[in-house]
């Protein structure tokens, strides 16, 4: 029971012993310790600032990240009217060249139908000529069978060459 009632005898050695683990934890143990909650409470500070530069940085980066897309796509949309555009400009200069080589062909068509038309004309006056020459050759001959007619003629045409 001597525990449970402490003498005082007991009570001054334990608050001497007390006293003496106390100042040798002030001593040798309290400022390391202190020292290494400070530098704990330093490194859990030093990566709060860390996350929060970070935090920032990925804000940065996003809206960065939002700038280069906006600007890529303005990019794409850029090129891609440029591309429409020449499409364009290569189907109404495909349309014009060949409206040109339609009219040019045609041109050479109708140049081509009326060339061989007076070609056709001319063949025809020919034929037409030499079918003449042929009849006429027939009915003269028809009627300058006998040397009576030939007479006739001949002095017919001398009269009309006399008047003349």
């Amino acid at each position: 029971m001597e525990l449970v009632k402490p003498s005082i005898g007991l009570i001054f050695w334990m608050v001497v012993s007390f006293s003496i683990i106390l100042f040798l934890l002030k001593k040798f143990a309290w400022k390391p310790i202190l020292g290494m909650i400070k530098e704990r409470e330093q490194s859990i500070e030093n990566a709060l600032a860390s996350a929060e530069k970070a935090k920032e940085e990925m804000k940065l980066l996003q809206s960065s990240n939002e700038r280069i897309l906006a600007e890529a796509r303005s990019e794409r949309d850029a090129m891609l009217k440029e591309a429409r555009e020449i499409r364009e400009k290569m189907i109404a200069d495909s349309k014009g060249i060949a409206s040109k080589e339609g009219e040019r062909l045609l041109a050479s068509a109708r140049e081509n139908i009326q060339n061989e038309k007076n070609a056709a004309i001319t063949e025809l006056k020919n034929q037409v000529a030499a079918l003449s020459i042929e009849i006429a050759e027939k009915i003269l001959k028809s009627e300058l069978s006998s040397d009576e007619k030939q007479k006739t003629l001949v002095s017919t045409l001398l009269k009309d060459v006399n008047l003349n």
